[in-house]
């Protein structure tokens, strides 16, 4: 276990390997022991885009006494990100960020991902231990792993979030728990002002309650974008300029309506860079007017903020779930179909906002709306 910072020591106790001892007691593994009579020890499972983002905000805004744990399939991330933000410490594998940790939030791909962290962990002593899992699953899958969480002894919450990547950065998710009350009590002190805006409290709810609002609002989104993205494509045939309907969407939507009109206008939808929302289009937010500004050493540059096959998997997975219980869901059927041609057309390297290109395409239009060089 390896700290990529050099901590000194916080309370005057040198460490035995070079990471910093916080609480008096030195630590013989790189990490500092758990105990509930101390400040809790948080660790963080899972750095993509939306993990890095969150882990960001909780360093630096989380006041938190000890540095955070991180660990990710990819080691090279953790160690860059950790470099970055600082007050964190490395962990090479999943049990040995778990193992020292009181809370330990986690955010993955998928129920497979999220099954393979699980089962290295549900191998491992952890009794007393808080999950707070963000991932974006079935509600079946999150309430059957809340079982086996708790059959071991450990604490559960589940707790996706809305929002996308740039929100994360900015830390103004609205954040979604459903688990028992008094856990859920524990992490209220790094939702609303460190990693997010808001929270759709579902205290005394199944944890799968929260994965069944996230996935319906997933529903929301992709809606969402499709409109974004047909009314981008019926401006530029009807000849309205750009700024005008920018203007428009940042006035009467804001948020996210706005940070998907600014990539699809500003070509990141297959650029795959950051676009920079400045003052002067600030995010209207329900009443609270953010400006969403990116930080290139925390994103990644290059990459989907929204990679295309998470996204297509996901809806198939919600269209699934919609046909199971007899609803149609015609406007995200499209948005499905959208997504798969994005796929097709950028070799899996796309972006969810690529729907844009794809409705482009179909209104004899270029995928991209700006000369590639």
């Amino acid at each position: 276990m390896t700290s990529t910072n050099g901590l000194p020591s916080t309370n005057g106790v040198p460490s035995t390997n070079g990471v910093p001892s916080t609480n008096g007691v030195p630590s013989t593994n790189g990490l500092p022991p758990s105990t509930s009579t101390m400040a809790p020890q948080l660790a963080y499972l899972g750095l993509g885009n939306m993990g890095k983002a969150m882990c960001k905000n909780m360093v630096q805004k989380g006041n938190l006494e000890k540095p955070l744990i991180l660990w990710n399939r990819t080691a090279s991330r953790t160690v860059e990100l950790s470099e970055r933000i600082g007050h964190s410490i490395v962990a090479e594998t999943v049990e040995e960020a778990v193992a020292p940790a009181d809370i330990i939030f986690s955010c993955l791909t998928g129920e497979t991902a999220v099954n393979a962290t699980f089962d290295k962990l549900f191998k491992t002593d952890i009794k007393g231990k808080l999950f707070v899992e963000c991932s974006t699953v079935l509600a079946a899958h999150m309430n059957e792993l809340a079982k086996r969480v708790e059959a071991a002894g450990a604490n559960f919450i589940a707790m996706p979030v809305f929002g996308e990547p740039t929100m994360a950065e900015a830390g103004i998710l609205s954040c979604v728990p459903a688990g028992r009350p008094e856990q859920i009590d524990r992490i209220r002190p790094y939702l609303v002002g460190v990693i997010g805006r808001a929270v759709v409290d579902l205290s005394g709810q199944e944890p799968g309650a929260a994965s069944l609002l996230k996935l319906i609002g997933n529903v929301f989104i992709v809606n969402m974008i499709e409109t974004v993205a047909e009314t981008h494509v019926l401006a530029e045939k009807t000849g309205l300029s750009t700024e005008n309907l920018q203007k428009a969407i940042g006035i009467l939507f804001g948020g996210p309506y706005l940070i998907y009109s600014e990539r699809m206008a500003s070509g990141d939808y297959y650029k795959n860079e950051v676009h920079q929302i400045t003052p002067s289009s600030p995010c209207n937010l329900g009443g609270l007017v953010a400006s969403v500004r990116i930080q290139a050493d925390v994103l990644c540059f290059g990459k989907p903020l929204v990679a295309i096959n998470d996204s297509f998997r996901l809806s198939n997975e919600i269209l699934g779930l919609a046909k199971e219980k007899g609803a149609t869901l015609k406007a995200y059927e499209a948005g499905n179909k959208h997504m798969e041609q994005v796929r097709d057309y950028t070799k899996n390297t796309g972006d969810i906002s690529g729907i844009y290109g794809a409705i482009r395409l179909e209104s004899g239009l270029g995928f991209e709306n700006q000369e590639v060089k």
